[in-house]
């Protein structure tokens, strides 16, 4: 038997990058899984196809898109025992720089949306569940030009620190993961290709992630073997901080 088998998982931003590898190795371990995105139904359509788990328009910028998502989980998910977040908005720029109309963006995305997802799973999650906060090593390690970022993920961190210890007692864990530099379309985005070919020689294995690397992590949280851990935030960076 599948160790997630019986399961119901929902994550968000799951078309493409960390949340699609997030999506394909719980439906491979055998959750049966939903999963948001925000606009390329076309995306999103070919990992239903590959996965069978249920794609939901959403914008997580917006609660009435937030909602909506939560109430297709519950009605489509044989319950709700993991929760990832994962789709998150940057928000590049110094904060010198930075309008107010960015801030309320980036922190409804990454901060906002974690406490409504806290809220929801805290009143309709199975005992045993499992909450999961994907970050960023940026909450770690400062850089110019991410400071809405950072902020706001490390608002979001605080958020699942808390729901720990609030929810422990009903056997439900909550943690962060924190990737590296990983290969994903907001990493390329974000960086010019010389930065890039830098990264492995900051890194312990030598290399950029793979979404593979994180959704791993990710799976051993939300499976039996990770009941002992809540409360922690694991930075999967394949050793850019030790």
């Amino acid at each position: 038997m599948s160790v997630l088998s019986g399961k119901g998982a929902l994550v968000t931003g799951g078309s493409r990058g960390i949340g699609r590898a997030v999506v394909e190795r719980l439906v491979a371990d055998g959750a049966d899984v939903a999963f948001s995105y925000r606009a390329d139904a076309e995306r999103a359509g070919r990992v239903a196809e590959e996965t069978g788990a249920l794609p939901v328009r959403a914008d997580q910028a917006r609660k009435e898109d937030l909602e909506r998502l939560f109430g297709e989980a519950e009605k489509r998910l044989p319950g709700i025992d993991i929760v990832v977040m994962n789709a998150a908005e940057v928000g590049r720029g110094l904060i010198a720089e930075a309008s107010e109309e960015t801030y309320e963006q980036v922190f409804a995305v990454n901060a906002r949306a974690m406490f409504l997802a806290v809220r929801w799973a805290a009143g309709v999650m199975r005992d045993g569940g499992r909450i999961i906060n994907v970050s960023t090593l940026n909450t770690a390690i400062a850089a110019p030009g991410v400071g809405l970022y950072a902020a706001s993920k490390a608002a979001a961190e605080q958020f699942v620190k808390v729901a720990a210890r609030e929810l422990g007692g009903r056997g439900i864990t909550a943690n962060t993961v924190s990737p590296g530099a990983t290969d994903t379309d907001m990493l390329h985005a974000g960086n010019s290709p010389e930065a890039l070919a830098q990264v492995p020689a900051f890194t312990a294995l030598g290399r950029i992630g793979r979404p593979d690397d994180i959704a791993s992590v990710i799976a051993f949280l939300a499976g039996p073997d990770g009941r002992w851990i809540t409360g922690q935030n694991i930075l999967a960076t394949g050793g850019m901080i030790l």
